[in-house]
């Protein structure tokens, strides 16, 4: 039925539909579906609730958005254009161009607004439980004055399907994060159809099992309804809350209901019709000047009061505790300078023990060094040591809790945490075994492509777990991580090389650092670096003896040393070899060819790799790599260890076997 237009509020409604449409359409490309079912609760969000400033998009205490249905990008790029932010209606009309900053999908730090970067389903809930966590954190630390915002989260019936969300669910429900806000665009339609065909789910008994606040709203037109939705969820002290709007995907267009508007432009004739159903009359990509005014009137100055009101509470901390205030300056983007001690420690005390145990006692000297250092472990932080001694664990009556049990929830962990590295104020470090970075791998990614400098550590890094068997035993993973553009992989060969990995992971704030530590000991090698040679990722820890290099081998963590045992028998049989640590790759491959061959020799084909993982990447630095390419075994790590040929005794067999 044909809509008449009765008020400004509904003339914005029709607005904002209608240039996502004509966004979608001028792309050839997109998705109109939610686009325009989800359009008025966004439009509620940003007229009436949202605190935030235009003028200044990155403002701390601003209200944070995750669209986490990235796929309806130009429903929050068209609002953010009528809401005053830098995207204008030309940056708009080259949606999903090449260089354009209203890309397919959502990207902080692209565009202007926006507050995280989605698309992959499921992944912005737990965004948003990290940045709603976050907030509580950081509100405990300072004055409420100076950390008091929402988080809002807008998802689809897929976000809800993945995995990820009954993670973020949970743990949201077991947190109290009551100033998380959740709206749930129920429309009922995935890409390939009904979303019967795939779910008989009571989401409402879903959430309520997890201890949320529950409201519906039964028609997702109703402006009023979703307001005192929006106010009810406000009034909610000890939950966070979800509201479920009840809508129809492709609303106006003739195929509304169904899956073909999900995923595909309606074109110039099905856009005219659903702009007629609006009662719209403008012509393509024309905004009212009213629609312009509601918006001035109500979300740009609200915003601009707020923000400024902020800046004179800042000014007064400024003058009453200048330390905190420039604490919480500093702290408020990721960047640590002027809080690392510039004396590096030695980590000379020990002769030998694992790299995790090294690890442990590091992170605890940073978290006495940096106030704003969080994290924990998917419930292995007695097996990784990342418990910090002196940190009290994160709950509802411990905001200001430093230890964070995830639970079995490794993909939440990290998802979350780089909500929380994207609210900005804390550093963040997540746990678990390397094997188990499978499951996280996803987020792992998205921090990679956000630019954030998150923080892993994953330990039980090869066969050497020993009776676990195959099934902990990690092969293929470091070859997965190293794949990564924008990640730094750190595999430290002794407690000098854990601490430098940290401290490099501490100094980066555009680029996330895994750590990969060892469940078995490690002896402290004489020439092993604390921080200059791991800067440049690879460097040569032993030199050959004599005049002339027979062979050069590289490697990593526990095989490090391996190596050095390997290189001393083939000394004994008149090999003058070179060992090289190469703790990391991608820091290695930045330095220059002439730094490159200083370390690793001229000659490639002189050149062995030696890793107890998948040996794929290695023929990049060496003609013969030395590796794991099938799966492990079950049985006491030494034995396993030697049945797999990681004695110096048979390496160095092989060795010579490959250059004769």
């Amino acid at each position: 039925m044909k809509e008449k237009i009765k008020n400004v509020d509904q003339l914005a409604v029709a607005a904002i539909r209608s240039i996502s449409i004509d966004v979608i359409n001028k792309a050839n490309s997109g998705h109109p579906g939610t686009a325009l079912s989800a359009a008025p609760a966004l439009f509620e969000l940003y007229k009436d609730f949202i605190v935030s400033n235009p003028e200044e998009p990155n403002w701390i205490n601003r209200d944070r958005l995750v669209l986490s249905c990235g796929h309806a990008s130009a429903l929050l790029y068209t609002m953010l254009h009528m809401c005053g932010f830098k995207v204008t209606l030309d940056d708009l009309k080259n949606f999903r161009q090449l260089n354009s900053i209203t890309p397919g999908h959502p990207e902080v730090g692209l565009t202007p607004g926006v507050d995280a970067s989605s698309g992959p389903l499921g992944q912005g809930i737990a965004e948003a439980v990290g940045m709603a966590m976050a907030e509580t954190i950081l509100a405990s630390k300072y004055d409420q004055k100076l950390y008091n915002h929402y988080t809002y989260c807008i998802c689809g019936d897929g976000c809800l399907e993945e995995g990820i969300s009954q993670e973020a669910i949970q743990y949201a429900g077991f947190q109290k994060l009551n100033k998380l806000i959740l709206i749930y665009d129920k429309n009922n339609v995935t890409l390939d159809g009904d979303l019967a065909q795939s779910s008989v789910e009571n989401t409402k008994a879903r959430f309520i099992a997890d201890d949320w606040n529950v409201i519906e709203v039964d028609d997702g037109n109703n402006l009023n309804k979703i307001k005192q939705a929006i106010l009810k969820a406000h009034d909610c002290i000890n939950k966070p809350s979800l509201i479920i709007t009840k809508t129809i995907i492709g609303y106006g267009s003739a195929f509304e209901g169904t899956s073909k508007v999900h995923g595909a432009p309606l074109g110039e004739e099905d856009g005219k019709y659903a702009k007629k159903m609006y009662g719209y009359n403008y012509p393509e990509f024309t905004i009212p000047q009213e629609v312009y005014n509601l918006f001035k009137d109500t979300f740009i100055k609200r915003g601009k009061k707020a923000y400024n009101d902020y800046q004179v509470s800042l000014n007064e901390m400024r003058k009453l505790d200048p330390h905190t205030y420039k604490k919480l300056m500093d702290f408020s983007t990721n960047n640590l300078d002027g809080y690392l001690n510039e004396q590096h420690l030695a980590m000379d005390e020990v002769a030998k023990e694992a790299t995790r145990v090294s690890s442990q006692k590091v992170l605890n000297y940073y978290h006495n060094l940096l106030p704003n250092l969080v994290g924990g472990s998917a419930d292995v932080a007695g097996s990784v040591k990342t418990s910090l001694k002196d940190g009290v664990t994160y709950t509802p009556n411990t905001r200001y809790g430093t230890n964070i049990n995830w639970g079995i929830r490794e993909f939440l962990m990290v998802a979350a945490s780089n909500g929380m590295l994207l609210h900005g104020g804390l550093r963040t470090y997540c746990g678990c075994f390397l094997i188990f970075s499978d499951y996280a791998k996803s987020a792992i990614r998205m921090s990679a492509l956000m630019k954030i400098p998150q923080i892993y550590l994953f330990s039980h890094d090869s066969i050497a777990v020993g009776e676990d068997g195959p099934t902990h035993q990690p092969i293929e993973q470091l070859a997965a991580l190293r794949s990564i553009p924008n990640l730094y992989v750190f595999r430290p060969c002794d407690a000098k090389e854990t601490y430098a990995s940290y401290r490099l992971a501490l100094e980066s704030t555009k680029t996330p650092s895994a750590i990969i530590l060892s469940r078995q000991g490690l002896p402290l090698l004489k020439n092993s670096s604390n921080y200059d040679d791991v800067k440049k990722g690879g460097y040569i820890v032993s030199k050959e003896d004599g005049k002339k290099l027979d062979l050069t081998i590289i490697a990593t963590g526990s095989e490090v040393s391996l190596a050095i045992d390997v290189k001393n028998v083939l000394k004994e049989k008149g090999l003058f070899v070179r060992v090289v640590s190469m703790p990391c790759q991608e820091l290695f491959n930045l330095q220059d060819e002439k730094y490159q061959e200083s370390v690793l020799g001229k000659d490639y084909n002189k050149r062995v790799s030696i890793e107890m993982e998948s040996s794929f990447g290695w023929y990049r630095y060496a003609k013969t790599c030395i590796g794991i390419d099938k799966y492990g075994a079950s049985g006491k790590a030494d034995e396993v260890i030697n049945d797999y040929g990681f004695t110096k005794e048979k390496i160095a067999e092989r060795i010579i076997n490959s250059i004769k």
